[in-house]
Protein backbone atom coordinates (compact mmCIF):
# COMPACT_ATOMS: atom_id res chain seq x y z
CA UNK A 1 0.00 0.00 0.00
CA UNK A 2 1.44 3.34 -1.08
CA UNK A 3 0.86 6.41 1.10
CA UNK A 4 1.99 9.75 -0.32
CA UNK A 5 1.49 13.37 0.62
CA UNK A 6 3.19 16.60 1.70
CA UNK A 7 4.76 17.32 5.10
CA UNK A 8 2.26 17.30 7.93
CA UNK A 9 -0.49 15.55 5.98
CA UNK A 10 -0.56 12.65 8.42
CA UNK A 11 1.44 10.07 6.45
CA UNK A 12 3.44 8.73 9.38
CA UNK A 13 0.52 8.55 11.81
CA UNK A 14 -1.85 6.97 9.30
CA UNK A 15 0.71 4.56 7.81
CA UNK A 16 1.79 3.37 11.25
CA UNK A 17 -1.82 2.76 12.31
CA UNK A 18 -2.60 1.09 8.99
CA UNK A 19 0.40 -1.25 9.26
CA UNK A 20 -0.68 -2.23 12.76
CA UNK A 21 -4.25 -2.79 11.58
CA UNK A 22 -3.06 -5.06 8.74
CA UNK A 23 -0.23 -6.66 10.75
CA UNK A 24 2.37 -5.86 8.08
CA UNK A 25 5.70 -4.04 8.05
CA UNK A 26 5.95 -0.32 7.36
CA UNK A 27 8.66 1.66 5.60
CA UNK A 28 9.10 5.41 6.11
CA UNK A 29 11.03 6.38 2.98
CA UNK A 30 11.32 9.96 4.18
CA UNK A 31 13.47 8.71 7.05
CA UNK A 32 15.84 7.22 4.48
CA UNK A 33 16.33 10.59 2.79
CA UNK A 34 16.72 12.23 6.18
CA UNK A 35 19.37 9.68 7.16
CA UNK A 36 21.37 10.40 4.01
CA UNK A 37 21.00 14.12 4.73
CA UNK A 38 22.27 13.59 8.27
CA UNK A 39 25.27 11.67 6.94
CA UNK A 40 26.02 14.44 4.44
CA UNK A 41 25.86 17.14 7.10
CA UNK A 42 27.93 15.10 9.55
CA UNK A 43 30.63 14.46 6.96
CA UNK A 44 30.63 17.87 5.33
CA UNK A 45 29.46 16.66 1.91
CA UNK A 46 28.35 19.47 -0.41
CA UNK A 47 24.55 19.33 -0.54
CA UNK A 48 24.58 20.55 -4.14
CA UNK A 49 26.89 17.73 -5.30
CA UNK A 50 24.52 15.07 -6.64
CA UNK A 51 27.15 12.45 -7.58
CA UNK A 52 28.85 12.72 -4.16
CA UNK A 53 25.53 12.41 -2.36
CA UNK A 54 24.55 9.46 -4.54
CA UNK A 55 27.79 7.72 -3.63
CA UNK A 56 27.17 8.47 0.04
CA UNK A 57 23.68 6.96 -0.20
CA UNK A 58 24.99 3.85 -1.97
CA UNK A 59 27.82 3.22 0.47
CA UNK A 60 25.86 4.13 3.59
CA UNK A 61 24.42 1.37 5.77
CA UNK A 62 20.84 2.43 6.53
CA UNK A 63 18.43 0.61 8.82
CA UNK A 64 14.96 2.13 8.88
CA UNK A 65 12.32 0.82 11.25
CA UNK A 66 11.01 2.12 14.54
CA UNK A 67 14.63 3.22 15.04
CA UNK A 68 16.78 4.70 12.29
CA UNK A 69 20.46 3.76 12.16
CA UNK A 70 22.98 5.27 9.75
CA UNK A 71 26.41 3.65 9.54
CA UNK A 72 26.03 2.25 13.05
CA UNK A 73 24.76 5.46 14.68
CA UNK A 74 21.21 5.69 16.02
CA UNK A 75 19.92 8.86 14.34
CA UNK A 76 16.22 8.44 15.12
CA UNK A 77 16.06 11.80 16.89
CA UNK A 78 18.85 13.53 14.96
CA UNK A 79 17.13 13.19 11.57
CA UNK A 80 14.23 15.30 12.89
CA UNK A 81 16.51 18.22 13.79
CA UNK A 82 15.90 21.66 12.24
CA UNK A 83 19.17 21.34 10.30
CA UNK A 84 18.13 18.10 8.63
CA UNK A 85 14.56 19.32 8.04
CA UNK A 86 15.89 22.42 6.30
CA UNK A 87 18.15 20.40 3.99
CA UNK A 88 16.37 17.12 3.24
CA UNK A 89 14.36 18.38 0.25
CA UNK A 90 17.56 19.67 -1.35
CA UNK A 91 19.27 16.30 -0.92
CA UNK A 92 16.20 14.36 -2.04
CA UNK A 93 16.00 16.38 -5.26
CA UNK A 94 19.18 14.82 -6.66
CA UNK A 95 18.43 12.01 -9.16
CA UNK A 96 21.58 10.18 -8.02
CA UNK A 97 20.23 9.92 -4.47
CA UNK A 98 16.73 8.97 -5.54
CA UNK A 99 17.98 6.21 -7.84
CA UNK A 100 19.86 4.54 -4.99
CA UNK A 101 17.09 4.81 -2.43
CA UNK A 102 14.28 3.81 -4.80
CA UNK A 103 16.25 0.65 -5.58
CA UNK A 104 16.55 -0.09 -1.85
CA UNK A 105 12.86 0.62 -1.28
CA UNK A 106 11.75 -1.74 -4.04
CA UNK A 107 14.08 -4.45 -2.75
CA UNK A 108 12.64 -4.02 0.77
CA UNK A 109 9.11 -4.45 -0.59
CA UNK A 110 10.06 -7.47 -2.72
CA UNK A 111 11.19 -9.28 0.42
CA UNK A 112 7.72 -9.02 1.98
CA UNK A 113 4.28 -10.39 1.14
CA UNK A 114 2.61 -7.17 2.21
CA UNK A 115 3.65 -3.75 3.47
CA UNK A 116 2.71 -0.12 3.94
CA UNK A 117 5.16 2.33 2.36
CA UNK A 118 4.98 6.06 2.91
CA UNK A 119 6.71 8.90 1.13
CA UNK A 120 6.30 11.44 -1.64
CA UNK A 121 6.72 9.34 -4.80
CA UNK A 122 5.62 5.88 -3.74
CA UNK A 123 2.50 5.56 -5.87
CA UNK A 124 3.93 7.48 -8.81
CA UNK A 125 7.48 6.06 -9.02
CA UNK A 126 8.48 3.49 -6.41
CA UNK A 127 5.38 1.27 -6.45
CA UNK A 128 3.12 2.32 -9.34
CA UNK A 129 1.40 -1.09 -9.23
CA UNK A 130 0.57 -0.95 -5.50
CA UNK A 131 -2.73 -2.58 -4.51
CA UNK A 132 -3.95 0.74 -3.13
CA UNK A 133 -2.46 4.19 -3.69
CA UNK A 134 -3.44 6.96 -1.28
CA UNK A 135 -2.55 10.64 -1.32
CA UNK A 136 -3.06 12.38 2.00
CA UNK A 137 -3.44 16.14 2.27
CA UNK A 138 -4.63 18.67 4.83
CA UNK A 139 -5.22 22.39 5.18
CA UNK A 140 -1.92 24.35 5.24
CA UNK A 141 -2.50 25.68 8.76
CA UNK A 142 -3.25 22.16 9.99
CA UNK A 143 -0.09 20.76 8.42
CA UNK A 144 2.03 23.54 9.93
CA UNK A 145 0.50 22.88 13.35
CA UNK A 146 1.30 19.19 13.16
CA UNK A 147 4.91 19.86 12.24
CA UNK A 148 5.88 21.47 15.51
CA UNK A 149 9.55 20.89 14.65
CA UNK A 150 9.28 23.21 11.65
CA UNK A 151 7.89 26.69 11.15
CA UNK A 152 5.05 27.20 8.67
CA UNK A 153 7.47 28.90 6.26
CA UNK A 154 9.75 25.87 6.40
CA UNK A 155 6.91 23.49 5.61
CA UNK A 156 5.83 25.68 2.68
CA UNK A 157 9.41 25.79 1.37
CA UNK A 158 9.70 22.00 1.50
CA UNK A 159 6.39 21.67 -0.35
CA UNK A 160 7.65 23.99 -3.08
CA UNK A 161 10.95 22.11 -3.44
CA UNK A 162 9.28 18.69 -3.43
CA UNK A 163 6.68 19.66 -6.04
CA UNK A 164 9.14 21.50 -8.25
CA UNK A 165 12.03 19.04 -8.40
CA UNK A 166 12.81 17.44 -11.74
CA UNK A 167 13.25 13.93 -10.31
CA UNK A 168 10.04 12.31 -9.02
CA UNK A 169 8.18 15.46 -7.94
CA UNK A 170 5.49 15.27 -5.30
CA UNK A 171 2.20 14.71 -7.13
CA UNK A 172 -1.01 12.73 -6.91
CA UNK A 173 -0.23 9.40 -8.59
CA UNK A 174 -2.47 8.07 -11.33
CA UNK A 175 -5.21 6.02 -9.71
CA UNK A 176 -4.50 7.34 -6.22
CA UNK A 177 -7.37 8.15 -3.88
CA UNK A 178 -7.11 11.51 -2.18
CA UNK A 179 -8.01 11.94 1.48
CA UNK A 180 -8.18 15.29 3.26
CA UNK A 181 -7.12 14.45 6.81
CA UNK A 182 -8.03 17.84 8.27
CA UNK A 183 -10.02 17.28 11.47
CA UNK A 184 -10.45 13.55 10.84
CA UNK A 185 -9.77 10.74 13.30
CA UNK A 186 -6.91 8.41 12.36
CA UNK A 187 -9.05 5.33 12.96
CA UNK A 188 -11.68 6.50 10.49
CA UNK A 189 -9.06 7.14 7.81
CA UNK A 190 -7.50 3.72 8.35
CA UNK A 191 -10.84 1.93 8.06
CA UNK A 192 -11.60 3.83 4.86
CA UNK A 193 -8.30 2.71 3.33
CA UNK A 194 -8.78 -0.90 4.50
CA UNK A 195 -12.17 -0.83 2.79
CA UNK A 196 -10.51 0.16 -0.49
CA UNK A 197 -7.98 -2.64 -0.14
CA UNK A 198 -10.77 -5.14 0.33
CA UNK A 199 -12.51 -4.04 -2.88
CA UNK A 200 -9.31 -4.44 -4.94
CA UNK A 201 -8.89 -8.10 -4.05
Amino acid sequence: MAIDGPAGSGKTTVSRALAERLAVDRLDTGAMYRAVTWLALARGVDLTDGPALGLLARRGCLEVGERVVADGTDVTAAIRSPEVSASVSLVAAHPEVRAVLVERQRRWVSERSGAVVEGRDIGSVVLPDADVKVYLDAAPEERARRRADERAAGVARRDELDRGRAASPLAVAEGARVIDTTGRAVGDIVEEIVGWLTTTR
